[in-house]
């Protein structure tokens, strides 16, 4: 939707930021604007804001996705627009936009209908630069490698060992591997190397759970780069970079504050990639958000096997904020295709047969729904659950997942955000609201102390379902290196796949009778925590035969078009 469409929906006019502001108790004169609708919130606030009151804290996860997603952002959004319908003061807090998938297949970030942040074209476009920061400061520390290596290796780092690429926020398979350092001996050091999409940056992860400019600037240091031909860890620090990173990342970290086109306050911060990294919006905003209103809404990537397992056991291990409630995005059309009857592919259609009315397929599939709503439980949250409707469903299937949340005594509301914004989003909110008042009492899946193997084990066994855990040589190797290197306290980020509770993304429903495969184990140093990669995980797309960048154009009035 442009900009031009937005201010011809009604009420759907955009409001001067200092508004939104003021609605969450921040003086104007705190903003940093970016023009009239954008601002940036400066880290100074966090001192004011302290003896303010919490508010409570909501996060949005789902049941494992179709490859074309189940609304969980618009729900995220539509939620908060419909807190504030039932008079509750909410704010967002969502996850920055990719340009990738916005050039891609996937396409915008903040939401869609009437339950959408704005400016959308701001959104995901560039917002204030912070995408931009993260690339130079990384492409900074790759640089530097390599500029060692040129004059002479006083570290003696082995070139076989640099774990560190470079990063672009485009879709560009070509650039997965590449070969640096070719041409004339001035040219640098020959290498093999490559490029990562930008939200897969230790860098971008470090921005979503770093608490302070004084503490980005530490965990840039700890990044770890390469080993020495001794194996001896070399960092950022050790090659004299982390400054120069901190000083392009000084505006990114400061949180963007933005509005939904009903003027619900939105706070939009960091990218993480959703597999290796904690797929989350940052640390920052959420210290920001929670003082400045009644109810703060966040969201979590992916199914709540990964979103919100890494939300609980990563961000909020950091954070030190405790979830008060969660809501389960669930659709008709996900549950269908977690029965196995139907294919869903990414840019194509659904399958006629999986619009038809059909609520036994629909309870078939509900199995992943059970799982996904158990692993909320496991950490001591109170789930909601959020039937995102399509207009292809039919009524007798929403009872069908009525009747399955029921039966777990987990409340199950039917919601229209996505159409009617936060009215249709009223009966959702109010569920929300009245949950979230009686928390049960959060508690982490691992303790610090638990070897990492065993944290691996844990999520696995018991938030997957797996029978146990299968480690390669040289992810046994590399794990049991990492414990005896005084890594053992850092909790565990596992990258697999997200369309399937297994590690297998044709397994749907709540596979039973798989173990886990591990290949390889690296350790995000910075950002503070080990990811454990099981499968192939692709850490930079690639363009469909028709992205949507053939779509995106400038018409005669200098107004984008085809951005969705």
């Amino acid at each position: 939707m442009t900009g031009r469409a937005l201010e011809a929906a009604p009420g759907s006019a955009i409001a001067p930021i200092a508004e939104i502001a003021r609605t969450m108790g921040l003086p104007a004169d705190l903003l940093e604007p970016y023009g009239a609708h954008v601002a940036k919130v400066p880290l100074e606030v966090l001192d004011q804001l302290a003896d303010r009151p919490t508010a409570r804290y909501v996060v949005v996860t789902a049941i494992t996705p179709t490859p074309l997603g189940e609304g969980k952002t618009t729900t995220t959004i539509g939620l908060g627009q419909g807190l504030r319908h039932i008079g509750q003061r909410s704010v967002i807090a969502i996850r920055q936009a990719s340009m990738g998938p916005t050039f891609g297949i996937k396409g915008g970030a903040g939401g869609g209908g009437r339950s959408q942040v704005v400016p959308f074209e701001s959104l995901n476009l560039h917002l204030t630069g912070d995408g931009h920061a993260v690339t130079a400061a990384h492409n900074l520390l790759s640089a530097m490698l390599d500029n060692h290596l040129h004059h002479g290796n006083a570290l003696d780092i082995d070139p076989r060992a640099i774990t560190w690429p470079r990063v672009l926020d485009v879709n560009d398979r070509a650039l997965r591997h590449i070969v640096v350092g070719l041409g004339t001996s001035a040219d640098g050091v020959p290498r093999q190397s490559g490029f990562e999409i930008t939200a897969a940056s230790e860098v971008m992860a470090i921005l979503g759970l770093t608490t302070s400019l004084a503490d980005l600037r530490q965990r840039l240091g700890r990044i770890v780069v390469a080993t020495t031909r001794t194996g001896r860890p070399v960092t950022a620090e050790d090659l004299h970079a982390a400054g120069a990173m901190t000083v392009l990342m000084r505006e990114a970290i400061k949180p963007n504050l933005l509005q939904t086109i009903e003027h619900t306050p939105a706070l939009v911060h960091a990218g993480p990639f959703g597999n290796i990294a904690t797929g989350t919006s940052s640390v920052l905003a959420d210290l920001i958000g929670i003082r400045c209103g009644d109810v703060l809404v966040t969201e979590a990537g992916f199914g709540a096997d990964m979103g919100a397992e890494r939300f609980f056991n990563i961000k909020c291990r950091g954070s030190q904020l405790v979830p008060d409630a969660a809501v389960v995005v669930a659709t008709v059309r996900a549950l269908k295709a977690h029965s196995g009857h139907h294919r869903v592919v990414a840019g194509r259609g659904l399958p006629p047969a999986l619009l038809a009315e059909n609520p036994e397929e629909v309870a078939l599939g509900a199995s992943n729904l059970r799982k996904q709503l158990e692993n909320i439980r496991l950490h001591g949250v109170r789930p909601v659950v959020a039937i995102n409707a399509f207009p292809s469903d039919f009524p007798s299937e929403h009872r069908a997942i009525v009747e399955v949340a029921e039966s777990l005594q987990v409340p199950a509301v039917v919601t229209t955000h996505f159409r009617d914004g936060g009215a249709g989003a009223a009966l959702l909110a109010e569920t929300v609201d009245e949950v979230s008042r009686r928390p049960e009492g959060f508690r982490l899946l691992y303790p610090d102390q638990l070897p990492l193997r065993e944290k691996v084990a844990t999520v696995a066994t018991r938030v997957y379902g797996a029978d146990g855990v299968d480690w390669s040589p040289a992810a046994a190797r590399r794990v049991d290196a990492f414990q005896r290197e005084g890594l053992g306290a850092l909790p565990v980020c596992i990258a697999k796949t997200h369309l399937s509770l297994s590690a297998d993304p044709a397994r749907v429903g709540a596979p039973r009778g798989w173990r886990l495969p591990v290949r390889e184990v690296r350790a995000s140093v910075g950002a503070g925590f080990v990811y454990v990669l099981c499968g192939e995980i692709s850490t930079m797309p690639g363009l469909g035969s028709h992205p949507a960048a053939e779509r995106i154009d400038i018409d005669a009035d200098g107004e984008v078009v085809g951005l969705t």
